[in-house]
C-alpha cells in the first residue's frame, strides 16, 4: 500500500503525503501496534548517470545491499506495522549515515557546509556517499562534483528520513510510545567474528547503542525468542547500531530503536546473489518475530514506569 494512503487508528489520521521514487512505503490499513520497521540498505535501483560513474562492476557494488531484506519483513503491514524501504541502492546513498557524513576528498568544487569526515565510517569509506564497494575497491573513477552531495540528500537521504520520522512520531503520538526496527543483513564472513568455525556462526546480531537506543526489555525480549529457535545472538557486536539508532533512539521519551542484522547465509546464496530455497522458511520466522516484538511493545510501552536504557 503507497504511502500516500491515509491509515487511522481511532480519529488519528496520517497525512496525506505523495509517493516519493526513492522510497517503498507501505501501509496497514489499520495500524495495531506501536512498531515501525525500516530497511534502508535494501535498495537496489541503480541510476544509469551512477554505473557510468563507476570504476567496478555492478555486482561488486551489489554486495553492500541488504538483498532481500525488505522481503523478509514484508509482512509487517499485515500484522498492523508500517514498512519502509529504500529503493536507492546503499553504494549510492547510504540512508544510515549522517547527512555529511563524508569524505572531502572524494570531491571536485566547493563543499556545501563543514562535513563531518572524522569519523570511523569516513575513514573506512563508507560515509553517506560511499567511497569504496564492500570489496574495497574504490567506486568512482575520478573524483565526484561536489554538487552531488546535495542532489542526493534532497533526492533520496531526506525522503527517508522524513517519511521514517512522520511514521515514528504519527506512531508514537497515537499509541504513547513506539518501537522503531531497523532491519539489516550482514555478510556471512562478518558473522565469525574472526573465526574460521562455522559453528562460531552468529545468526543474529542485536544493535541496541550499548543500551541508549532503546529499554534492555525490548533487545531481551527479541535475544530470547531468537535463541528459542535455535539461532545464535549477540548483542552490539560487530554492529551496535547507526545514524539511525542515533538519531531515532530516545528511551528516556518512549522512542525506541533495535536495530537487527540477519546473517544473509541463512537465506540467500551470497556468491550469486540470490534467494536459498529456505528464503520463505526465514521469511516466515520473521513473521514470528514480529509479531512476538508487536506484542512486546504494547506490554512494554503500557508500563507505567519511565523506561530509560540501562
Amino acid at each position: 500500500m503507497p504511502c500516500h494512503t491515509r491509515y487511522e487508528h481511532g480519529m488519528d489520521f496520517l497525512p496525506v503525503l505523495p509517493d516519493h521514487e526513492a522510497l517503498d512505503c507501505r501501509l496497514p490499513v489499520h495500524q495495531a501496534v506501536p512498531v515501525v520497521v525500516a530497511s534502508p540498505h535494501s535498495g537496489s535501483i541503480y541510476p544509469a548517470a551512477f554505473l557510468e560513474q563507476a570504476a567496478v562492476s555492478l555486482a561488486a557494488l551489489r554486495r553492500a545491499e541488504d538483498a532481500f531484506v525488505d522481503e523478509l519483513f514484508a509482512a509487517a503491514p499485515s500484522l498492523g506495522m508500517p514498512l519502509l524501504a529504500a529503493r536507492f541502492p546503499r553504494s549510492y546513498v547510504d540512508a544510515n549515515r549522517e547527512p555529511y557524513e563524508l569524505d572531502p576528498g572524494m570531491f571536485e568544487g566547493p563543499l556545501p557546509r563543514p562535513l563531518n569526515h572524522r569519523t570511523t565510517r569516513v575513514a573506512a569509506g563508507l560515509g553517506m556517499i560511499p567511497r569504496v564497494a564492500a570489496t574495497g575497491e574504490a567506486i568512482y573513477r575520478g573524483r565526484v562534483p561536489s554538487d552531488m552531495i546535495e542532489h542526493r540528500l534532497e533526492t533520496c537521504w531526506r525522503p527517508y528520513h522524513q517519511r521514517l520520522s512522520l511514521l515514528v512520531e504519527h506512531t508514537y503520538g497515537t499509541f504513547g510510545g513506539a518501537l522503531l526496527i531497523d532491519a539489516h543483513s550482514m555478510p556471512s564472513s562478518a558473522s565469525t567474528l574472526g573465526s574460521r568455525d562455522r559453528d562460531q556462526r552468529v545468526d543474529i546480531v542485536l544493535g541496541d547503542n550499548h543500551g541508549d537506543a532503546c529499554a534492555p526489555e525490548f533487545t531481551a525480549a527479541a535475544e530470547r525468542w531468537f535463541r528459542s529457535r535455535g539461532l545464535r545472538v549477540l548483542r552490539n557486536q560487530p554492529y551496535a547500531g547507526g545514524f539511525t539508532t542515533q538519531r531515532y533512539g530516545r528511551p528516556a521519551l518512549a522512542r525506541h530503536t533495535l536495530q537487527i542484522e540477519i546473517n544473509r547465509a541463512l537465506y540467500m546464496d551470497e556468491a550469486r546473489h540470490e534467494r536459498l530455497p529456505t528464503a520463505g522458511v526465514f521469511a516466515r520466522l520473521i513473521t514470528g518475530f514480529l509479531e512476538e516484538m508487536g506484542q512486546q511493545a504494547q506490554e512494554i510501552l503500557r508500563s507505567p514506569r519511565p523506561l530509560a536504557a540501562e
